[in-house]
């Protein structure tokens, strides 16, 4: 009985200490991203986004993005309209907050789920080996050989231009780098002690590849992750500028650069402004995951 208690002790006393180690990385982690000046910009810009994103309802009158208003056509900025109005004298500004939604919710939804297709079958891949490593790499070739915008244009051809079907092409299209990813760095803690222990504990191959080895593959992962939101929003608002996207009257901000294009001379405004938040928005994440990837990276200790 003395020697139970003992041994429960112990185990409590590790899970403490790895409770204390977790968050004492994270607290690491956390204090040399800060002192990342560009990384903390950006996340301070992507932060204002988000949260105008979010709160777009309360702070603005959503009519307005689809109120047309002929007085007020192709008005440059003012104090009253902050990004001036468009051909249909929308405010630019009130539909670039709405459409930010649109493109925030196609980058993030999209990175998730093709994350954890890709990365599922990766772990799968680099657990098992052999014929099964085969298979999935061969077909994950196949995918990669085809450029990511030319499979994005054929799924959305196939489904039709909706915000749906633009998430599923674009998941299609990632999903085979993000499976390379997760695999190349499964095989490098596919044979670590911890994973041979959870053998012979009698845990499942599942349980092991769920519980052991993809979260310790977190750290690539959210890196690669964060700076490939950046490429897949661009990537979304291309395939809407080619009318492949997001159909008007719906804000998106590659939509909105497809209908100013005409007025690039007589009203410019109406088209650049579009592009530097959609080139400012991409830029932060990538910042933002390169800062994340020097504070995780423990050979760059001050």
């Amino acid at each position: 009985m003395k020697s139970f208690a003992t041994e429960k002790k112990k185990q409590l006393d590790d899970i403490a200490v790895s409770g204390t180690r977790r968050h004492s990385r994270a607290a690491d982690i956390w204090l040399r991203l800060v002192r990342d000046k560009s990384a903390v910009v950006s996340l301070v810009l992507l932060g204002i986004i988000i949260l105008l994103a979010i709160f777009a309802d309360v702070l603005f009158d959503k009519s307005a993005i689809t109120t047309q208003n002929i007085d007020l056509r192709n008005c440059p900025p003012s104090w009253e309209h902050w990004f001036g109005t468009d051909l249909y004298g929308r405010d630019i500004f009130i539909r670039m907050v709405f459409g930010s939604r649109v493109s925030l919710l196609i980058g993030m939804v999209t990175m998730v789920a093709s994350m954890v297709i890709g990365g599922l079958l990766g772990a799968v891949a680099a657990y098992f080996g052999k014929a099964t490593d085969s298979i999935i790499m061969r077909l994950t070739d196949m995918f990669m050989a085809i450029p990511e915008t030319l499979l994005a244009l054929c799924v959305v051809a196939a489904m039709g231009a909706s915000a749906v079907s633009l998430i599923v092409a674009m998941t299609v299209a990632c999903v085979p780098g993000n499976c390379r990813l997760v695999r190349s760095t499964v095989l490098s803690i596919v044979d670590a002690e911890y994973v041979e222990a959870a053998r012979a504990c009698g845990m499942s191959d599942l349980q092991i590849i769920v519980k052991e080895i993809i979260p310790n593959c977190l750290g690539p992962i959210i890196v690669v992750s964060t700076q490939g939101i950046a490429g897949i929003m661009l990537t979304a608002s291309s395939l809407s500028y080619l009318g492949m996207g997001i159909q008007p009257p719906n804000p998106e901000w590659g939509a909105m650069i497809s209908e100013a294009r005409e007025f690039l001379r007589s009203a410019p405004y109406t088209c650049i402004i579009p592009g530097i938040v959609i080139v400012l928005t991409a830029l932060s994440f990538n910042l933002l995951g390169d800062g994340l990837r020097d504070a995780m990276d423990p050979r760059l200790k001050d």
